[in-house]
Formats: C-alpha cells, structure tokens, sequence
C-alpha cells in the first residue's frame, strides 16, 4: 500500500471519528435499571432498534443465553413501546434520539460515538435486532470462551457470514409472535450460492449471495447486499467502522480471513427479517425513507411476501456443525 492510500484511510478514519463524537449531541441518555456505571468486565453487545419491541425479548434472551451481560442501546423514536420495555430491563443502557438514522450514517455514527466512549480495550458484538451470532462450540462455551481465545491468539476481530434465513412458504404466512424464536418459523437458508471477492483498498472479503441474490438480484448480482460481517471485535479508541460492520478502520482489522488459502475462527449471524412483520417494516421505511438506497433492497423484499423464498436446494437449519460441515464457518485453530 502506497503512502498516499495509507495516509487517505487515516484522513478517513478521523472524519469519522470527528462525525462520531459530533452525533454525540443526538443522543439522550434514558434512566433504565442497569447500573449508573458501566460494568468493567464482559462482552458490550451494540445495538440500534426502530419499532422492534416484538422481537425484543428474544433477541435479549438469546443474548444472555450466549453470556453477554450489558446491552448498549440506540433506540431511534420508536413509538411501539421498544423504549418503555428497553427501560425496564436490568442490563440495557439506553439512549434515544429523533435525529435522522440516514444521516448517522445508518446508525454507525451513534455506536462509534458510544464505543469510542465506552468500549476502549473491552469486546464488543454489534448486531441488529434480527440477528443472531453462531459461532463453533456456541452450544457449549459462551462468547467470553471465545473471546479468551481470540485474545491468546492474538486476534482482535472475529468474521462472519450474514446467512439469510427464511420459512418454507411464503413470507406473510410466517407468523412471528412475540419471545418466539424465529426459526422456529424461518429455519431455510441457501446453502452454496456465495461469491467472495478481496476488497483491495480495505482487505475486507466481499461476499455476496444467498436469497436476495438468488430472487431479488437475479439480474444484477453484483448490486447484491453484501453478507460480510464483522461483528465482534476487541475495541480501541481508534478504530470506526466505515460501512455499518461490513468495513472497519484501521484497514488490518477487516482482515478476518487467512490471505494463504487456510483457515481462521469464523462463525455467523442468522439474519432473520424474512417473517411476517415484514410486510409492516417495509412501509414503515416507505414513510421514513431512512433506509440504505432510498430503502430499494425493502421494495424489493415485498414481492417475497407472497411468492416465498424457498427451493428444493434450500437447506433446514440444524446448528452450528452443519454451517461447519457445509464450509460457512470454520472453528480454525480453536479446538
């Protein structure tokens, strides 16, 4: 890497740490029943959430289940009851804010901006409320196991696989209620349909793939969402994520796969949104209009509702091991 790239990516990084610590003024701390202070010790799980209260008490629940004990949340004028609930629970801090989710770049300003703040030298797990971390071994040892080991290892950030999950039949028939776990209506995903492609300028991997590529991007692939993910990582005041957790500066942290042809630690998030709520979210980001692309990838997801997702290569979910067995994630040198 030249010099003029390097100091480009460093100019960028600190742009966005000033747009970070400027948003700071968008956000409202609210009174919950956590603690004054923020523990030292555990896993900080990051999060921004738009009118998610059905999904809230699983998506907490399943959290905790894996060993995170503090929720750092960014609840953008939800009018759902999402801030009341959020309020009540002993282990979310909260802050609310009204300002434009777009013009935070997504989100990503806030939760630099509170990781900048609050997550120097601790491991943070940034997801959406419709995400869920698998990781090997998840069944058996809790995400401090993992942490640990990715610390003696010396590995500062953790990869993933966005794996689209979806029901059987069409998407408005898969009725979601409220601490459900939503694979229990949406267990689908596509097995092999990956494309993966160096980023040089940022060395993150782009993949792409699954069912939006497959139904929604049949014709243009590479306009396809990008299913990298780089959700867990040991934070330092210096890093920003540059696109939502799909990019990270300093660039060496997007380096979450092994460059010779072998294998690193890798897991995934199974990303949940093909339910029946989503008939609901895509005119809410009709109205709002907050959403990445003038929220074009929505549009496109609300021909799913009658039509389905599913084919006879469609795989059922059955735990982490398939994912293993099937190349999607890889327990590395962590045995």
């Amino acid at each position: 890497m030249g010099l003029g790239t390097r100091l480009r990516l460093r100019l960028q990084r600190r742009r966005l740490q000033v747009r970070a610590i400027r948003k700071r003024r968008e956000l409202t701390r609210e009174k919950t029943r956590a603690s004054a202070e923020l523990p030292t010790d555990g896993t900080l799980l990051f999060a921004t959430t738009y009118n998610e209260r059905i999904r809230l008490p699983f998506f907490l629940d399943y959290y905790r289940a894996l060993g995170v004990r503090h929720f750092l949340i960014v609840d953008n004028a939800s009018d759902d009851g999402s801030d009341e609930y959020l309020t009540e629970q002993p282990d979310v801090w909260l802050w609310s804010t009204t300002a434009s989710y777009k013009r935070a770049r997504f989100g990503t300003d806030w939760l630099n901006w509170l990781k900048l703040r609050y997550a120097h030298d601790r491991w943070t797990l940034t997801v959406d409320a419709d995400e869920f971390l698998v990781y090997p071994f998840c069944d058996t040892r809790p995400i401090d196991a993992l942490t640990d080991w990715l610390d003696r290892a010396d590995v500062t950030s953790f990869g993933t696989l966005l794996l689209d999950m979806y029901p059987e039949g069409p998407v408005s028939e898969a009725i979601y209620g409220e601490g459900q776990d939503p694979l229990d209506v949406a267990c689908w995903f596509d097995a092999g349909n990956y494309s993966y492609k160096p980023n040089p300028r940022h060395k993150n991997l782009w993949i792409q793939g699954g069912p939006r590529a497959r139904v929604f991007f049949r014709d243009t692939p590479k306009a396809a969402p990008s299913l990298n993910k780089i959700p867990l990582v040991r934070w330092n005041r210096k890093y920003v994520y540059a696109s939502s957790t799909h990019m990270l500066l300093p660039r060496g942290l997007n380096r979450v796969y092994d460059e010779t042809g072998g294998e690193k630690a890798s897991g995934a998030l199974l990303h949940t949104k093909f339910l029946n709520t989503l008939g609901q979210k895509v005119e809410e980001e009709a109205l709002r209009g907050q959403h990445y692309a003038a929220g074009r990838e929505y549009a496109a997801y609300a021909a799913s509702a009658k039509t389905g997702l599913w084919t006879d290569w469609s795989e059922r979910y059955l735990g982490w091991q398939q994912l293993e067995q099937l190349g999607l994630i890889s327990p590395g040198d962590w045995a």
